[in-house]
């Protein structure tokens, strides 16, 4: 866990007194949420990894469906990939589920199938940061662990009034140690208390969530408004100062459904593929150049089909960095095609409908 810098007086009086401010407004209004009502480190990692870049709406159906379906660390690494990718079908960031799936599978060789108690622990697994790492041992063990996720962030810039970039350099470094002051004080406030720590890093989440927003704060809510230095300067709306966002990356992929004897190519993604293990149709990047829709289906294929290819529609998609407009070309073939490669097979509409498909394919697997 992060060492703390020592705090000024002033400092001091804002961290004590938010504190058990914040944490009496958590226990009257917190959300009822799934995986707040479990202590158990799995159900709240799964949780965890879920809610990155996701909102909470989208996730809770998805995290039921998870802990039903493998309720246990043990459960969850004796599945296969592919049954993980198809549950987390429509999430997105699949490497988020690659990742749960890799680390399940190393606690349940290194640990027993029991999750570790430790922050260091945790850290040392694929796909947990810092910030997962404190959430677990936090809400799971009541360690006085730090949270620092984009609602925290935004809340500590505000409460301390702290203009810099908050991703980058001195100001994140002084995040992280304003956030262990926080939840240091907050074990100290509630000794006695079996979920201090958790509750009051859960309260830090939870108002960034839904009162310290990104646009119009509603600081007459806030129950730290009196201690909150931007709110007094008059100047919270205006932090914390972000980055300008950069534009989207547009890629133009040429996505071939070649038709054969009522069943259709499709291939798995390459393991260092930003859709990694996801399968689809074949597809390929259109290059600068102009290049007709032939050259190109035998690129994607690896064959030559045997038939001519009609444009069916056009797709638009957006993911992480890029904006995504594929031109879906479809043919039908009367010649028998060769065996197909490692990672193509020939499916069904009923089978396709049981693979793990990106967003985009799916779109494509509901017009067939």
């Amino acid at each position: 866990m992060r060492a703390t810098r020592k705090p000024d007086p002033v400092e001091s009086r804002i961290v004590a007194g938010g504190v058990s401010h914040l944490r009496r407004w958590y226990a009257r209004h917190a959300r009822d949420l799934p995986w707040r009502r479990t202590r158990d480190p799995y159900a709240i990692w799964v949780s965890e990894i879920m809610l990155q870049q996701t909102r909470v709406a989208t996730v809770i159906p998805y995290w039921e469906r998870w802990m039903k379906t493998w309720p246990t660390v043990r459960r969850l690494a004796e599945a296969s990939l592919d049954d993980v990718l198809k549950l987390w079908e429509g999430l997105g960031y699949y490497r988020r589920a690659r990742r749960l799936h890799q680390a399940a599978r190393i606690i349940a060789d290194q640990y027993g199938g029991h999750c570790p108690r430790q922050h260091a622990d945790w850290l040392a697994l694929p796909g947990i940061g810092p910030y997962i790492a404190g959430a677990i041992a936090s809400i799971a063990f009541n360690l006085p662990a730090p949270v620092l996720d984009g609602n925290v962030a935004r809340v500590l810039c505000r409460w301390f009034d702290i203009g810099q970039n908050p991703m980058r350099g001195p100001a994140r470094k002084r995040l992280w140690s304003l956030a262990s002051l926080l939840v240091q004080e907050a074990a100290s406030q509630g000794r006695r208390h079996r979920r201090s720590c958790g509750d009051f890093n859960q309260a830090l989440m939870e108002l960034g969530a839904v009162i310290c927003t990104p646009k119009n704060p509603q600081c007459a809510r806030c129950p730290i408004d009196r201690a909150c230095r931007a709110h007094e300067r008059g100047r919270g709306h205006l932090l914390p100062r972000m980055p300008a966002r950069q534009r989207l990356q547009t890629r133009r992929i040429a996505c071939f459904i070649l038709q054969y004897r009522g069943r259709f190519l499709v291939e798995r993604a390459p393991a260092r593929s930003w859709n990694a293990g996801l399968w689809g149709f074949p597809q390929i990047d259109i290059p600068g150049q102009t290049a007709s829709p032939a050259a190109l289906a035998r690129r994607a294929l690896g064959f030559h089909p045997g038939c001519g290819f009609e444009l069916s529609r056009t797709i638009r998609h957006s993911i992480t960095r890029f904006d995504l407009r594929l031109a879906v070309y479809a043919g039908r073939s009367t010649r028998r095609p060769p065996p197909p490669r490692p990672n193509q097979r020939w499916a069904t509409r009923a089978q396709i409908d049981r693979l793990a498909l990106s967003a985009a394919h799916r779109k494509i697997a509901r017009a067939l």
